[in-house]
């Protein structure tokens, strides 16, 4: 424990020399980490094959090409961004000029999950150092292997008072830190019950904070969708990473009209992607660890199985799963399923529809399949989401230019592209005034100014 405080006092000590904050350096440590990754690019593979059995290409699309993407948005634009932005100034201030500068908060906290462990803790990272701060990375001991990595990376091109990789078990870890160090911003990404104690703990020192959880992310399948289309974007996204994505379609609500038609599509489209040996399948991975492997056999008795169901506890396998005849009030129907299982149900109605998204109000995603502009907009208006899709699912996650980020149980605060350099820094206005012109009505006595008060301030 003594190290671990003489380390944070050190990150302290290097932020406050104002070291991380010129545009020379921060445009060097982004193009020291790119480099870097692209040289560990094979032992990366490697770590999240181990991890999650993790395809070359998966981990490319879903990890290390979306880190590096967000360093060369953030090595184009990083000058334009920091420099101080001139707005407008009110009339009764003139001939004041007014600029908001983007200042570093400090030393920040990263805490990160396991499912896409990666780019989950990078990607805030690269913000972090866009924004000047030091910061004190947490990686998930649950993927041990890319955790690792990711330490010996950092360990490797960056001094350890700038950049802090700290593992262990998270809960004994994160909680010995915050109660005795004082961050200037906690980034942390993972579940609800988790990102409330982080919360709370946050909240006993003012730190403010940006939550990215979870939910449960319903897809909506309306009568006049292209099913085809609907079933292969649904199991992509659903299955992709094994269902083990924060955004993956949790739940399907299906018009009963086309119903029976979209479950045989999921199932051809299921049978296409994985085939019927999804185990062995380059394509499918595992479960990360044998506690979520026996939390996610459990939801299989809460519906009738259509198709998949295999499972092999040795293996972390389950295979992609799809279940009708689910009630609304089954525990898969109230927890966030995180894996691949996926609850079908038929609806009549919008209405009907919207009365079950609302029973798990705004979640982190929203996926909605239809041609019908009223009825996209009627959804849109009336749900509350983090973000989502309208014929797609989780693509939106690699927009850079959509803010990503949790509403109500969801989350807190945004980030991606320029809305991770926002994160971590905080706008700090600035009016500067002449003092040629210094007009005597501003100050005392303020007797009979009323009047004149009232033209100006308004």
């Amino acid at each position: 424990m003594t190290d671990l405080n003489s380390s944070l006092a050190d990150l302290r000590s290097y932020y406050n020399s104002h070291s991380t904050k010129s545009y020379a350096f921060r445009k060097k440590q982004l193009q020291l980490l790119k480099q870097t990754l692209l040289a560990y690019e094979k032992e990366i593979e490697k770590a999240l094959y181990a991890d999650l059995k993790k395809n070359a290409e998966e981990t490319y699309a879903t990890e290390t090409g979306l880190v590096l993407a967000e360093i060369n948005v953030v090595l184009k634009n990083l000058c334009r961004w920091m420099k101080p932005e001139s707005v407008e100034t009110n009339l009764v201030n003139f001939p004041s000029s007014s600029k908001i500068y983007r200042d570093p908060l400090g030393v920040v906290l990263i805490i990160s999950p396991w499912n896409y462990p990666l780019q989950l803790l990078l990607i805030p990272l690269i913000g972090a150092i866009a924004g000047g701060n030091c910061v004190v990375l947490k990686p998930s001991e649950f993927s041990p292997a890319t955790s690792a990595l990711i330490e010996k990376i950092i360990t490797e091109i960056f001094p350890s008072e700038y950049i802090k990789v700290i593992t262990g078990d998270g809960a004994q870890v994160v909680s010995a830190m915050m109660k005795n160090f004082r961050f200037d911003y906690v980034f942390y990404t993972g579940s609800i019950p988790v990102g409330k104690i982080i919360y709370q703990m946050a909240a006993e020192k003012l730190v403010p904070v940006t939550l990215e959880l979870g939910g449960k992310s319903p897809a909506i399948v309306c009568a006049d969708a292209n099913i085809t289309v609907a079933a292969k974007r649904i199991a992509f996204g659903k299955f992709i990473n094994t269902g083990q994505t924060c955004i993956a379609p949790d739940y399907v609500l299906v018009h009963n009209a086309v119903k029976e038609k979209f479950i045989n599509k999921l199932k051809e489209t299921i049978m296409k992607f994985y085939s019927d040996d999804a185990a062995n399948n380059y394509n499918y991975g595992k479960i990360i660890n044998e506690k979520r492997f026996d939390k996610l056999v459990g939801y299989l008795a809460d519906g009738k199985i259509v198709t998949g169901g295999e499972y092999n506890r040795e293996k972390l396998f389950i295979a992609p799963t799809v279940l009708e005849n689910v009630s609304p009030d089954s525990p898969i129907m109230h927890e966030e399923i995180f894996g691949p299982v996926l609850p079908v149900i038929g609806y009549n109605t919008t209405e009907e529809a919207m009365n079950i998204v609302e029973r798990n109000e705004t979640p982190l995603a929203f996926y909605l399949f239809t041609n019908d502009k009223n009825e996209e907009k009627e959804w849109v208006e009336k749900i509350s989401f983090g973000g989502g899709c309208i014929n797609n699912t989780d693509w939106h996650f690699t927009n850079h230019h959509l803010p990503f980020g949790g509403v109500g149980n969801s989350g807190i605060g945004a980030y991606h592209g320029k809305f991770t350099f926002d994160t971590f820094t905080r706008a700090k206005p600035v009016m500067k005034t002449p003092t040629w012109f210094d007009p005597s009505f501003k100050y005392p006595p303020l007797k009979g100014k009323l009047k004149l008060f009232k033209w100006f301030i308004k």
